[in-house]
């Protein structure tokens, strides 16, 4: 059931599916809902309430917002968390990785558990060694972003797609065609260009904040670092000691939900288990 939620500066559409324990799915730059489409039904099938969510400017989003930041998206998380009735966990990739630090930093009372899938989540410092070495998927992958946060490049988008799922879906060829279409609208490649000027340096300055258990997941292709494993590292050691756990999927790129579902769900659905069942208990509690 598709449901557009209005909030200061425009509407953010949500789909919400199933009964249990509320997850709360969050994608990626220059995509949309669609990106969770192998995960959803199973988590519904595994007795979860999914409200899979259009971030501001994507998908069934209004456009039109005053910004794009982490911080802008995580404040959308929450409002939808309150608005459907926590607690939740929130699971969120890439931009959306660091929108889910700051949402649980922010709103501990509703927010009891993030999964962070390949996240910006830390400032970025460039790493040239890096750069150099790996050639083919983070020099690559790098140089399509650039292209896409400095002109607008749609080829350079679907270039950085192309590196950053190294293991199609069997649908790719009608999901990247999708993709194509939504980005062919001027005001969605304005979303997506103005996300990639972000900084994740404000999700990464709350890191200490966050009270919650976190998963961190990483694929170990994914070319926006050249050590995707070590940058999932570096984030947990930012956290209070004790809260995170870091999986790494071997092959994976930057959306593993899409590439590698079954490793993902793998990964999720104990921590779920475990994290909503804590977080039901300490309600009834309270």
């Amino acid at each position: 059931m598709l449901e557009h939620i209005a909030l200061a500066g425009g509407t953010i559409a949500v789909d919400v599916s199933g009964t249990g324990p509320l997850v709360v799915l969050a994608h990626g730059m220059g995509d949309s809902r669609h990106s969770y489409r192998f995960v959803e039904p199973e988590l519904v099938a595994a007795g979860y309430r999914v409200a899979n969510v259009d971030i501001r400017g994507c998908g069934d989003s209004s456009t039109g917002w005053s910004g794009y930041g982490r911080a802008d998206i995580a404040t959308d998380l929450v409002a939808v968390v309150r608005h459907l009735g926590g607690p939740a966990v929130i699971v969120g990739q890439s931009i959306s990785g660091g929108a889910a630090t700051i949402a649980a930093a922010d709103a501990p009372d509703v927010v009891a558990g993030i999964v962070e899938l390949a996240p910006f989540t830390r400032a970025q410092s460039f790493d040239l060694g890096g750069f150099l070495r790996n050639r083919n998927r983070h020099r690559s992958g790098t140089s399509q972003l650039l292209k896409v946060m400095t002109t607008g490049s749609l080829p350079g988008w679907l270039a950085y797609l192309d590196v950053a799922v190294p293991t199609k879906p069997a649908d790719w060829t009608q999901e990247r065609a999708r993709i194509e279409e939504t980005l062919r609208q001027p005001e969605r490649m304005a979303v997506l260009r103005a996300m990639t000027k972000t900084s994740p340096a404000d999700a990464g300055a709350r890191l200490a904040d966050v009270r919650c258990p976190v998963l961190v997941v990483e694929g170990s292709a994914d070319p926006d670092w050249a050590d995707p494993a070590a940058e999932g590292r570096r984030i947990l050691a930012d956290l209070p000691a004790g809260l995170g756990e870091l999986a790494v999927i071997e092959g994976a790129g930057h959306y593993p939900h899409t590439e590698t579902p079954g490793d993902v769900l793998a990964l999720l659905l104990p921590f779920l288990g475990r994290t909503l069942a804590s977080a039901t208990t300490d309600a009834d509690r309270a």
